[in-house]
């Protein structure tokens, strides 16, 4: 199976989301790179037991690398919630 690239749906925001990503992280209490904000998945990655490296990583599992994305990109969403109800609320 081929892997997906996943774009941004607004073109050259990726250092943006990247940075994000980064910022949500830290709040975490996770250590994040300000060079390289996306390194943080190691640390998820080690920190759920999945074998993740920089490279190749199709040897893993749905289930495991969901247990990797899944922290991300849930914190993200909540974070993205929460500013935008902080917007409804100064209108």
């Amino acid at each position: 199976m081929a892997r997906r690239n996943r774009k941004p749906l607004v073109p050259g925001t990726r250092n943006a989301l990247d940075a994000f990503k980064g910022q949500v992280m830290a709040r975490q209490g996770y250590k994040v790179d300000p060079e390289d904000p996306n390194s943080v998945k190691y640390e998820v990655a080690k920190e759920q037991g999945v074998p993740l490296h920089k490279g190749y990583n199709g040897n893993l599992s749905a289930e495991e690398a969901g247990k990797v994305g899944g922290p991300i990109g849930g914190n993200m969403v909540k974070e993205m919630i929460r500013m935008a109800q902080e917007q409804l609320q100064k209108k």
